[in-house]
C-alpha cells in the first residue's frame, strides 16, 4: 500500500484571500481558484498544495498543526513576510529559540527557522 501526501487543508474566512497571501508568500503557482475552494503548488504538478477551504467559524486557539520554514536569511525572510502581512505571534516562546513564529493574515500561526548549520 503507498501513501501520496497530497495537500495540506487550511481552513479559511476567505480562502481565496489567505491562498494568494500563501502563494505569494512562497511563490507558488494557483492551481484551483474557485470561491469555495482555493489551491496552491510549488509547481502546476508538484505535490504536497495547500487547500483553503471556507470555514464557518474563526481561529480562536493555537494551532495543533503548524508550517515550518528553512530560509537561507531568516532575518531578510522574516522582514519581507511582515512586509507582506503576516504578524509575530507570541506561543509562549522564551524568547531564545532559533526560529522565530509568525502568524498569517487569519492568525494561523508558522515558524520561520534558522538556517541550516553546514
Amino acid at each position: 500500500m503507498a501513501l501520496e501526501w497530497e495537500q495540506v487543508i487550511v481552513d479559511a474566512a476567505g480562502p481565496q484571500t489567505l491562498g494568494r497571501w500563501w502563494a505569494e508568500a512562497l511563490g507558488w503557482v494557483v492551481v484551483d481558484d474557485g470561491p469555495e475552494e482555493y489551491e496552491i503548488r510549488p509547481e502546476k504538478d508538484r505535490l504536497p498544495g495547500l487547500l483553503f477551504g471556507t470555514a464557518a467559524e474563526g481561529k480562536t486557539v493555537k494551532n495543533r498543526l503548524h508550517l515550518d520554514f528553512r530560509p537561507d536569511d531568516q532575518d531578510a525572510e522574516v522582514a519581507r513576510l511582515l512586509a507582506l502581512g503576516a504578524r509575530r505571534a507570541d506561543i509562549g516562546q522564551t524568547g531564545d529559540e532559533p526560529w522565530v513564529v509568525l502568524q498569517d493574515p487569519e492568525g494561523n500561526e508558522f515558524c520561520v527557522l534558522a538556517p541550516r548549520r553546514a
